[in-house]
């Protein structure tokens, strides 16, 4: 079997305006990025607010574990099967940031015959939407100190500057540093630090977003920091929102990719699930459902972190209805909830994965607690047995009452994926979503947390200490008491600590800081040791990517 790059290399792509037209977007539309990339100006759609929305299908996945679960690679292969049962599909996907290229994952697009391409521009620059947000976010930081050092008229109490620096690389030296050190003509030094870009406020405003004019409002709404008598400081005051959407307008258009088979797919957007909202953009989203019948999109990490924000913050602000989610698993995941080490997951062994169905079972679980009906993929390995796939759909179906398809998407690209396809669209169509968020506006900050930790976590609760649970208190007061919650926890488990997989319970949230996102529109709670500025691991993967004799990019994947 060739490599993931050996095949992205070998297919023949089909020019833009071909991949565009096939989805309805008329060439006048379109702003290309070379041959196979484009922007997409829904205003030169014609008809485009009038047309009827098609289905969203959700894929999300059980804890990811060092075994692998694929859900990006499960999103392309259910886009291209439902291409080939013959349905208008497109895709939604997030844009993979530089962060994990270079640090632990390598690339981010999907693998085998299931990738979107061109997979080395999608993976590094690609259109530079993240350059943009970076630098709109480093305006808004550049403009905060200045307006400090040229006399503070507005007051703000420089011990209280909530607004850090971002970028996109995993460089744990930068999580807390001090700015403005070398003499008084460069400002009034003070305790400062990083997080990585996905985890920006403004990318969470690029991507829940709604047009131009909704991204500059939710940008004036940031809260910089407050003042001595702790009033809030909004970028508005600085007067930053205009020159911040300059930045960010030809980023806010969809990019416009397509899949190895043909299948038309937006790229957009990319906040983290274990630290942000986990969903590619509304705007993407939003459009790819006026184009197309069925849209298929993911949320980050396990379901228990990128769906409950795609239900509880996504589709919530967005008005977004999904018609039915899919569940990402695979016998070597299921094995390490189970217990087993990752030296062994080639070996059959039934009672193990037996024990690691509980992971899958709570999200399971959880997923219906949102009102949309589920269906389980099993992402197909060549070490699985017929007994271990035996296992997985009695299980589901006799214990869970959902169907579990073994999928081969990998190696047989949509070809695998025909049966996911065709019961996906049974699911869809059979009336049986009547999706709710899990708690309504007015319940308080506090308690919508607890109620996440509690239903999707299996918790007994939540704690934080005297100032963590003042500044819930203090947002309630100020009037952000609606927003929903954002919990920035580990990935790994449902819990706070990462080495509890399967589906621990009686255990407690620890809540070490909380944050205010005015302008994206929810409270972010985070959680036990989680990082919103990454490190990166002993080996990065940065050490193996190069270019070869030919001017290829190698290491990528």
């Amino acid at each position: 079997m060739p490599t993931d790059i050996e095949i992205a290399r070998a297919a023949t792509l089909q020019p833009i305006a071909d991949i565009a037209a096939k989805a309805g977007i008329p060439a006048a539309a379109l702003e290309p990025y070379g041959k196979f990339i484009a922007k997409v100006d829904t205003h030169e759609i014609p008809d485009f607010a009038a047309r009827p929305d098609g289905k969203l299908i959700l894929v999300t996945a059980i804890n990811p574990t060092p075994a692998g679960e694929g859900k990006t690679t499960t999103t392309v292969g259910l886009g291209d099967g439902l291409s080939r049962i013959g349905k208008r599909c497109m895709i939604a996907l997030r844009e993979p940031s530089l962060g994990p290229c270079f640090g632990v994952k390598g690339g981010a697009a999907g693998g085998g015959y299931a990738q979107i391409v061109p997979m080395e521009q999608i993976n590094l620059h690609f259109t530079g939407d993240f350059h943009a947000i970076t630098s709109a976010h480093n305006l808004l930081a550049a403009l905060i100190d200045n307006h400090v050092y040229w006399g503070n008229e507005l007051g703000i109490d420089t011990r209280h500057i909530a607004w850090r620096r971002v970028m996109d690389m995993n460089d744990r030296a930068l999580r807390s540093t001090v700015s403005s050190l070398g003499g008084a003509s460069n400002g009034f030094p003070r305790e400062d630090g990083f997080d990585i870009t996905v985890a920006s406020e403004v990318m969470a405003i690029f991507c829940l977003a709604t047009d131009l004019d909704d991204l500059e409002a939710r940008l004036g709404k940031v809260v910089v920091g407050r003042t001595r008598d702790k009033r809030p400081v909004t970028a508005a005051d600085l007067k930053a929102t205009g020159a911040m959407s300059v930045l960010l307008k030809d980023a806010l258009m969809p990019n416009l990719v397509q899949t190895l088979e043909g299948t038309p797919a937006f790229v957009h957007g990319g906040p983290f699930a274990n630290i942000a909202h986990g969903c590619n953009s509304v705007i993407a989203t939003r459009t790819a459902l006026k184009l197309a019948d069925y849209v298929v999109t993911e949320a980050g990490f396990g379901a228990d972190l990128g769906a409950e924000k795609f239900f509880d913050i996504k589709c919530r602000k967005a008005g977004l209805k999904p018609a039915a989610a899919v569940i990402v698993a695979t016998v070597r995941a299921l094995k390490m909830h189970g217990g087993a080490s990752k030296e062994v997951l080639g070996q059959e062994d039934l009672a193990t994965l037996e024990a690691g169905l509980a992971n899958l079972a709570r999200h399971v679980g959880n997923i219906r607690k949102f009102g949309v009906p589920p269906i389980v993929a099993i992402n197909h390995f060549t070490s699985d047995t017929p007994a271990e796939h035996a296992l997985i759909a009695n299980f589901c179906r006799n214990h869970l009452g959902v169907e579990a398809v073994i999928c081969r998407h990998w190696a047989d690209g949509g070809a695998g994926t025909e049966e996911l396809a065709q019961r996906v669209v049974a699911l869809a169509e059979g009336g049986e979503a009547d999706f709710a968020p899990l708690y309504p506006d007015a319940m308080p900050l506090w308690d919508k947390l607890e109620t996440v930790a509690r239903e999707i976590y299996g918790a007994d609760g939540i704690s934080g200490d005297a100032k963590v649970r003042a500044r819930f208190t203090e947002l309630e007061a100020a009037g952000y008491g609606h927003l929903p919650v954002c919990v920035a926890k580990t990935q790994y488990s449902f819990s706070a600590d990462p080495t509890l997989r399967g589906a621990p319970t009686g255990h407690i949230v620890p809540v070490r800081e909380v944050r205010l996102s005015a302008g994206a529109g929810f409270v972010v709670a985070i959680c036990g040791d989680i990082m919103t500025m990454p490190g990166l691991p002993r080996v990065p993967a940065a050490e193996r990517i190069h270019i070869d004799e030919q001017g290829r990019i190698e290491g990528l994947f």
